[in-house]
């Protein structure tokens, strides 16, 4: 894989690939370059990460301890024509459509600033994890725009409709206990250190499933979430069928049944 962008920090240890936005001086702001970069990353992980041959879990976060993603740069949207501004809008919001559709858990791990396009990445994630100095919010109204990345349609299926409507109208700061009491956030960790470490801890534990069965809960969640209930059994309920064909499927119930630790393939 390609792993040399000026604006991001890519690696792998344990089974574990970490993404850093890095613009610290910038506060790790959504310019049109990480986009970009970030976009050419995803795809190319996704593609050939098929049989988790590169990770089976995934941080996202970003570089020192002052913003996890401050938001989108400003200062490059103010000279963008209206088409500029929706192709700018549809890259970021096909970045979180790239996060939802890895084959792997996603964990945002936030610390100091995620605001604007910064919140509607970590919403992009499976879960999201936080130090005590996180700040969420969708501040756009307070400069005549609107999210962009996604936030006007995550945040509502997230905290709920209202309090998602509040939070936007209002543009305001969503400190992180509020954010872990309305369901934003998972975990509260005192330092950025023991997050990371949470998070990295959490994902190797998961490893002991599954990785196949873990994508098929992910893929039938995520695409459950936009049907009626009726549809989106339907779709759980083929998901189940088609896992009974897998080597995951017969190793872990032969595991469960001969009492002794199952050793899965993701085939």
């Amino acid at each position: 894989m390609n792993t040399n962008y000026e604006t991001l920090l890519f690696e792998v240890e344990n089974n574990i690939a970490t993404i850093t936005v890095n613009r610290p001086k910038a506060l790790n702001a959504l310019s049109e370059q990480v986009h970009s970069e970030l976009n050419s990353l995803l795809r190319e992980f996704k593609e050939e990460n098929k049989d988790f041959s590169i990770a089976k879990g995934m941080i996202l976060t970003g570089a020192e301890d002052k913003a996890f993603i401050a938001g989108a740069d400003i200062k490059g949207m103010t000279t963008m024509t209206a088409d500029q501004a929706e192709t700018f809008a549809r890259l970021g919001q096909d970045n979180t459509l790239l996060f939802e559709s890895l084959n792997i858990p996603v964990i945002a791990c936030v610390n100091g600033y995620a605001l604007g396009g910064g919140c509607e990445m970590a919403m992009s994630c499976d879960f999201i994890f936080a130090t005590k100095t996180a700040v969420f919010g969708q501040p756009e109204v307070k400069l005549g725009l609107i999210p962009g990345f996604g936030g006007t349609q995550r945040l509502s299926k997230l905290v709920g409709r209202n309090r998602a409507k509040e939070i936007t109208y209002s543009g305001r700061n969503v400190g992180v206990e509020e954010a872990k009491e309305i369901g934003l956030v998972v975990s509260v960790f005192e330092t950025k250190e023991e997050m990371i470490e949470g998070a990295t801890t959490y994902l190797s534990k998961m490893m002991r499933n599954s990785p196949l069965a873990i994508h098929e809960a992910k893929r039938v969640m995520n695409e459950g979430n936009d049907l009626v209930v009726s549809e989106g059994l339907n779709v759980e309920a083929k998901a189940f069928g088609a896992i009974f064909n897998s080597q995951d499927m017969k190793e872990g119930t032969a595991a469960f049944v001969e009492k002794r630790k199952p050793v899965f393939t993701g085939k």
